[in-house]
């Protein structure tokens, strides 16, 4: 007769893998699929040997992101065998069916419900009564970054509709969350030792217009669902010793109202930095793109804002080789790029997405000409960091501690963080040496910049 379990002997927990592609937004699917998965009952695997199913919460807004994720299928499939698919190229289930015939479920993007029930069919959750009769936690999140810093994402969906991008269709319209449920999110993250928040949407800017702004009742006065009111309320939360948090904008489009978060830098409130995608500057190529074609008064706006806070940094990203893009054109962006001075640049080339409208465009750009652009956006974008923090030099800047090392044959212990000019994955780093061996990830300390490149700075820490 077979052996069995002793009667009191608490099963195995089912296990969970997880790959997760893509961008932040994707990422914060993830964490609340996992933290779903795990008040169910399930444990987290670290890889896939050890997982009863693999979850690939795939990308598809390129075609070389769906090339990665069909890559990712393949290899979970080859490593684990039982795979569930999810996220943005589950609308392409037919596509990943035929390369892949043996995976269990596909489930779109955000479809959180659909996903944990693919899980449950997949390994059904429940391991007896010494498991089900204990009530599992629910408010603590999973998170897939470092302890310190968190993505907040604020809303779904976009209502824009810019020619190369396919967003609106794999996430549908902006659907706003309500602004207590996000606060109160931040409230726990904060609360759990989050130091910074980076707040995240397909357009960070239009948080709320489909809600029409409603308010909400927080700590005991209405708040609208309106990005400014967001930012100044997440502004007024505490990490200790009544400092904020740091809170960072990702995704802004350069609205009017935009123009009031810039005193909110200046208070100290939020974190004096926008990630505003820009595109490009031709208002030919900005047309084509369907994009807001007002870069002469950006550039006011620009001004302005250095005017009332002139730490802020500004990121963007561009786009070169867009169908019908001229050396003129080109040339105009290259200009542009001078005059605005941005801190820190992104720039990609062209890349055709299936079932975007750029994609029907008449002159397509040369891959040879795309190259050569891309090489000399890039110049000129590093000259310009290289530049800015070259400035910084000699001044005191306070950077968040992402990883410290161990000491080196004399002692020294080196550490990695990022100034407020700096998010984490895309930006620049802060280097910094001899360190106290009492610092620690998610510290926030005031350091002197001995020394800069192109895109990272070098300092020590100021004494206290």
């Amino acid at each position: 007769m077979a052996s069995q379990s002793p009667p009191n002997q608490i099963p195995d927990q089912k296990r969970v893998g997880m790959v997760s592609l893509g961008c932040p937004k994707a990422l914060v699917d993830s964490e609340r699929i996992l933290t779903k998965l795990r008040a169910d009952g399930y444990a987290m695997s670290p890889d896939y040997a050890g997982a009863d199913v693999v979850l690939v919460n795939t990308c598809g807004f390129l075609d070389s992101a769906k090339a990665e994720s069909l890559e990712a299928i393949g290899e979970a499939i080859n490593e684990n065998g039982r795979v569930i698919v999810t996220g943005c190229m589950g609308d392409e289930a037919e596509l990943i069916r035929k390369r892949f015939p043996q995976v269990l479920a596909i489930t779109g993007a955000h479809q959180y419900e659909d996903v944990v029930e693919a899980v449950h069919e997949a390994a059904p959750p429940s391991q007896g009564p010494f498991i089900d009769l204990v009530p599992q936690p629910t408010d603590a999140m999973v998170k897939l970054t470092p302890r310190h810093y968190s993505y907040l994402k604020i809303s779904e969906g976009c209502n824009h509709s810019c020619s190369f991008c396919i967003i609106p269709d794999l996430r549908g319209k902006l659907a706003s969350r309500r602004v207590d449920a996000v606060l109160r999110e931040a409230e726990k993250l904060v609360a759990a030792g989050t130091k910074e928040l980076l707040v995240i949407s397909q357009d960070t800017s239009a948080y709320g217009v489909d809600t029409r702004h409603e308010e909400r009742m927080w700590k005991g006065h209405p708040v609208r669902a309106h990005m400014t009111d967001l930012a100044r309320e997440l502004g007024q939360l505490d990490i200790g010793g009544g400092i904020p948090p740091w809170v960072r904008l990702h995704y802004v489009y350069p609205y009017p109202h935009v123009d009031a978060v810039i005193p909110l830098m200046a208070e100290g409130l939020i974190t004096p930095y926008l990630d505003i995608p820009f595109q490009h500057a031709s208002p030919k190529v900005l047309k084509a793109m369907k994009r807001p074609a007002n870069e002469a008064k950006v550039l006011e706006r620009l001004k302005s804002w250095r005017a009332i806070c002139p730490d802020i940094a500004i990121r963007s990203s561009f786009v070169v080789g867009f169908p019908g893009e001229t050396e003129e054109d080109f040339r105009y962006l290259l200009d542009w790029l001078e005059e605005a001075q941005l801190d820190r640049v992104g720039a990609f080339r062209f890349e055709p997405v299936e079932g975007a409208q750029a994609n029907m465009l008449p002159d397509p750009v040369p891959e040879e000409v795309k190259e050569e652009r891309f090489a000399r956006v890039m110049e000129v974008t590093e000259r310009i960091s290289a530049a800015k923090l070259a400035a910084k030099v000699g001044k005191t800047i306070p950077v968040i501690i992402d990883e410290v090392g161990e000491p080196d044959e004399d002692g020294d212990i080196g550490a990695t963080g990022r100034s407020q000019a700096d998010a984490p994955e895309i930006d620049g780093a802060v280097y910094l040496r001899n360190v106290s061996a009492m610092l620690a990830a998610g510290d926030i300390i005031d350091i002197e910049v001995e020394d800069a490149d192109a895109h990272d700075l070098f300092g020590v820490p100021v004494e206290a």
